[in-house]
């Protein structure tokens, strides 16, 4: 009888020590393979299989290139790389970043629908923004199952909610049920298999660092007027199921809510460059104004001072804008 075997866990902010909760309400013989991404930097020094294997009795490690998927095991996706699922193997790529990181939730969980479809269920765990969203999305969409955590229970609850919002998930609950739930499910048989996506399959690829161009954009996406804040090319929409996303011609890819988090960094900068540059004409026309009153130029002096003048409005209108931007959404600038 087939069961459902593969289990995908994404998370990251305030993840790891859910891990270890969930590792450590385990049995040993679980009839599953877990797989697991946690965002990593890239200079990690990949403890985190370490951490997991010390949490529980199912063994944990990071997970090798071409490695057998077994139940009862525990794989960790390496810093720097997508981890993938094809067949009952692992993948490792080093295909584009999706929401700023590699690895990523998403492609892991794609990547598991497509191979095993209702025999996958994902987890989704504490995070800021939005990744993971897509990739429970196809998951559900593939005839599996999704679990979340329950948000008030998460240090970081915008993962959690990101992910209720757009799916219709099968159980939100407390980190210290997790294990308990997920054992349940893993117990119970998979339901039928469902139509696999057009697009998941071009997604799953672009992950594996398969070539993409505008042809293969246009199969699953739609030229938007943004730029990709990672290389600078111009994004399309994609047009699948869930939450708002874009990719650009090198295949990065991005939620509308991460997008929106990347282009806020690069606003307040620029913003800050004007203020450095409009507070420094202010200066420079106040002294030109100094200097023609010293030279006997009075309606020189003047024009420059109303220029100064002008200027400095500029700046002021500026800072408010930064306030405003600093402000949390909803809220005006200065409460």
């Amino acid at each position: 009888m087939a069961t459902s075997d593969i289990i995908v866990i994404g998370g990251s902010t305030g993840a790891i020590d859910v891990l270890r909760t969930v590792c450590g309400g385990l049995r040993a013989g679980l009839p599953a393979a877990i797989l697991a991404v946690v965002h990593l930097s890239h200079d990690s020094l990949n403890q985190l299989g370490r951490i997991l294997d010390e949490s529980g009795p199912l063994p944990a490690a990071t997970a090798r290139e071409g490695e057998p998927i077994e139940n009862g095991r525990i794989y960790v996706a390496p810093a720097g790389l997508h981890m993938l699922v094809t067949d009952r193997t692992v993948a490792l790529r080093r295909g584009p970043r999706e929401n700023m990181a590699r690895p990523a939730i998403d492609p892991l969980f794609r990547s598991a629908a497509l191979s095993h479809g209702p025999r996958v269920i994902g987890v989704l765990l504490s995070g800021r923004l939005n990744d993971g969203a897509a990739g429970l999305a196809a998951v559900k969409s593939c005839g599996g199952r999704a679990v979340v955590q329950d948000p008030d229970d998460a240090l970081a609850p915008e993962m959690p909610r990101g992910a209720l919002r757009t799916v219709a998930v099968d159980r939100c609950t407390p980190a210290a049920n997790l294990a308990s739930v997920i054992a349940e499910l893993a117990a119970t048989p998979p339901g039928p298999a469902l139509p696999v996506p057009p697009d998941l399959g071009l997604e799953v690829a672009i992950a594996a660092g398969g070539s993409i161009d505008s042809n293969v954009l246009r199969a699953f996406a739609e030229p938007a007027p943004l730029t990709c804040p990672d290389c600078g090319g111009v994004l399309s929409q994609v047009r699948a199921p869930g939450p708002l996303r874009f990719r650009c011609q090198v295949g990065h890819g991005f939620t509308g809510q991460v997008l929106a988090d990347k282009q806020e960094g690069a606003v307040d900068e620029a913003l800050r460059v004007a203020l450095r540059i409009v507070e420094e004409r202010v200066e420079l026309l106040a002294r030109l104004a100094r200097n023609s009153e010293e030279a006997g130029q009075p309606a020189i002096a003047a024009t420059y001072m109303a220029r100064s003048q002008e200027y400095r409005d500029y700046a002021q209108t500026i800072r408010n804008a930064i306030l405003s931007a600093l402000a949390p959404l909803g809220e005006p600038a200065g409460r």
